[in-house]
């Protein structure tokens, strides 16, 4: 048990966190990755070079160390990581090997200032933080291989069709290679897929969200393809999946998860906020809430650069043509000669929700953003500005970054 002589010592070291956070977490992943090589590939190697989940362990940290005194204020936090985990495919036994290296990182990156008291102040931390984790992973392995169609561990899925959305996203139908059962999932849930990538002789996880409404005889998912450029990589799951995987082909896949979802046992307005390939959950949400006839008001509002990148375009303005209580608002940063207004979009520029205060502005409504992190960001800002309860206000972030505040 943390005495509040270990939780005084460990609120100390907040300061060290939050200047020198990720030199910690970076020295404990090279640590880890060169004793424990294995744990490759459970880990995406793409952000470990982008920085992303050093920078996300380091936030984890320090939030926990500045929670010390009550960590059930972290308990949404621990379910998304949770959550995060079960599609890795992280288990009870990886947290003694974590415990291990990330110790010995405090002791090797703070030196002297790792006194023994402060060891043992973190030894006890992380047994409580790993607790914690451990019975929330182990809740969601036990639901999702006890669900109808569930598993645990991977599943083998046959691409059924490959479609291509836009320039760059492709759609790709997944029905179980076993013939059994799909399984269910919340609208707005994602899908953990691992692949071997050959340049890096590892296979590799990537999470990609639902596209489709649940019920279907297949599972969808639509990819971006990310071609990098001078500051960032190439994706290379998403790369390997344009260029090499076709119909008939395999992909082998965790269940589906993440708590980030449409709050179905509500009746108030939803309002569908996305940019870019952040409209792949929001996709899912309306063809979900139009299959199950859901008289809620659904206003959809989607930013991407032009006509050419722009996804389900069709898609969404026939649903908006049929349904009475749908409306959509679409952004062209750029508009080409063979743009419509009112057909292909509505508003240049990027998504600025004061355009179209009185779509978006609904009564008692809930908010889902997707979209790249600055995206969100602005999207939440206009929102809370406007007198939107942050309780209303849901967010799905790609990668591993987190919102604040």
């Amino acid at each position: 048990m943390l005495s509040s002589q270990h939780r005084e010592l460990v609120k100390a070291t907040v300061p060290v966190l939050r200047e020198h956070g990720v030199a910690l977490t970076s020295h404990f992943y090279r640590r880890m990755f060169s004793h424990n090589p294995e744990l490759k590939h459970v880990f995406n190697q793409a952000k470990q070079e982008a920085g992303q989940q050093q920078q996300a362990l380091a936030l984890a940290v320090l939030g926990y160390a500045e929670h010390i005194d009550d960590p059930s204020v972290l308990a949404p936090v621990v379910m998304r990581i949770a959550h995060k985990h079960v599609g890795l495919g992280i288990r009870a036994e990886h947290y003694p090997i974590v415990g291990h290296h990330l110790l010995s990182s405090i002791s090797e990156v703070l030196g002297e200032a790792a006194s023994d008291e402060l060891l043992e102040a973190w030894r006890l931390a992380y047994g409580q933080l790993a607790d914690l984790l451990i019975a929330a992973e182990q809740q969601l392995y036990t639901d999702g291989a006890l669900s109808r169609g569930g598993w645990s561990g991977v599943r083998s899925f046959t691409v059924t069709r490959k479609v291509a959305e836009s320039s760059e996203i492709t759609s790709f139908y997944l029905s179980p290679s076993d013939k059994g059962a799909v399984p269910g999932f919340r609208p707005g849930q994602y899908i953990t897929l691992k692949r071997f990538v050959p340049e890096l002789g590892l296979l590799q996880p990537r999470q990609y969200s639902l596209s489709d409404a649940p019920g279907q005889d297949y599972l969808r998912i639509s990819v971006k393809r990310e071609p990098g450029n001078g500051s960032t990589p190439a994706g290379r799951i998403s790369n390997l999946l344009h260029d090499t995987v076709h119909e008939g082909d395999q992909l082998e896949l965790a269940p589906p998860g993440g708590d980030f979802f449409l709050h179905e046992e509500r009746s108030t307005p939803v309002v569908l906020i996305s940019g870019g390939v952040g409209v792949t959950p929001m996709i899912a949400m309306l063809n979900h809430l139009v299959l199950t006839r859901s008289p809620r008001r659904v206003a959809f509002v989607h930013g991407c650069r032009n006509g050419a990148v722009h996804a389900m375009k069709r898609h969404v303005n026939q649903l908006a043509a049929e349904c009475d209580n749908v409306s959509k608002v679409v952004f062209y940063e750029e508009v080409g000669a063979e743009d419509r207004l009112g057909e292909d979009y509505d508003q240049q520029g990027r998504v600025d929700l004061g355009a179209v205060r009185e779509q978006v502005l609904l009564p008692d409504a809930d908010y889902y953003l997707c979209g790249p992190l600055a995206f969100m960001l602005a999207q939440r800002d206009w929102l809370l500005a406007a007198g939107v309860d942050g309780g209303r206000i849901h967010y799905e972030v790609f990668g591993s970054h987190t919102i604040a505040g």
